[in-house]
């Protein structure tokens, strides 16, 4: 396991990739790509037992799926800085014909990628299905999976969560991230989703929340005791608070970075925010 300055290193890089890649193209998702930082770097590089080979079955390993899928920025840097991909292959991101593309796919066969993701509230019946997949193969390692808060205002969610309550899906941890915002504004004005703790235990869930969800020690510290609560006959629930457009100050505590691209003046501010440590591509 890295230290926990090397974590902090990759966590800046990811965000710098995240800038970058969206720039390029004037095309993306960085708000909420920045608010979980810390969560993929914590993931890829700390909790998840992961082989070095990418294999689509996953079997005998934890394995991650991402339902926002939107926030493929982040997705794409981590999974290309913990080695699935070359790094350089980041400045392919939304390219024609990319493996890129700006909702994760899987007809390219891009390595770290199980599901194509973007049409929200779909992630977590995928989840408990290969939750329950690995149950039936007598495999004991864990599906990480993550849903942002205005994905749950889709119905289809709740079906799934309702259904892994009750076939004790206990080989899974749903985090949700909690940053209370989305495209059109606060989830509290769209719709708003009440106490999202009390609605998961009363559909079954043992549910646990990381209050400082872009802090790497308190994310490694409340993602370590959700995995001491799987195989305890409960689907995980993590509620982890994040701010979305983590780490560039004019992009924080707001909506209006969902999916907006920065300027070449912005984006040499967010970078000045976020000084280089291992290298861009």
């Amino acid at each position: 396991m890295p230290d926990i300055q090397e974590l902090q290193d990759l966590v800046i890089q990811v965000r710098r990739d995240i800038l970058r890649m969206v720039h390029k193209v004037n095309s993306g998702h960085p708000g909420g790509s920045l608010g979980c930082t810390e969560f993929f770097v914590a993931l890829y590089h700390v909790l998840m037992n992961r082989h070095e080979t990418f294999t689509m079955d996953g079997i005998d390993e934890d394995i991650f799926f991402l339902s926002n899928g939107h926030i493929s920025p982040v997705y794409y840097s981590i999974l290309a800085r913990a080695g699935y991909f070359p790094v350089d292959e980041l400045n392919t991101f939304r390219l024609l014909n990319s493996r890129l593309q700006g909702h994760p796919t899987t007809h390219e066969g891009l390595p770290g990628v199980r599901i194509a993701s973007g049409s929200l509230g779909q992630g977590m019946s995928v989840a408990i299905g290969a939750a329950l997949s690995k149950k039936l193969n007598n495999d004991t390692s864990i599906v990480y999976s993550l849903h942002g808060d205005g994905e749950l205002q889709e119905g289809q969610n709740w079906e799934a969560i309702m259904f892994a309550a009750g076939k004790k899906v206990d080989n899974l941890i749903a985090t949700i991230d909690r940053n209370g915002q989305q495209i059109d504004g606060a989830t509290q004005d769209v719709m708003p989703l009440g106490d999202l703790r009390e609605k998961f235990e009363v559909f079954g869930w043992d549910v646990l929340e990381i209050e400082e969800g872009n802090d790497l020690e308190a994310i490694i510290k409340g993602m370590q005791e959700a995995k001491t609560r799987t195989g305890k006959g409960k689907p995980v629930c993590v509620i982890m608070h994040t701010v979305m457009g983590n780490g560039v100050d004019f992009m924080m505590h707001t909506h209006a970075w969902h999916g907006k691209a920065p300027n070449d003046e912005q984006l040499e501010i967010g970078l000045a925010q976020n000084k280089e440590t291992i290298g861009d591509y």
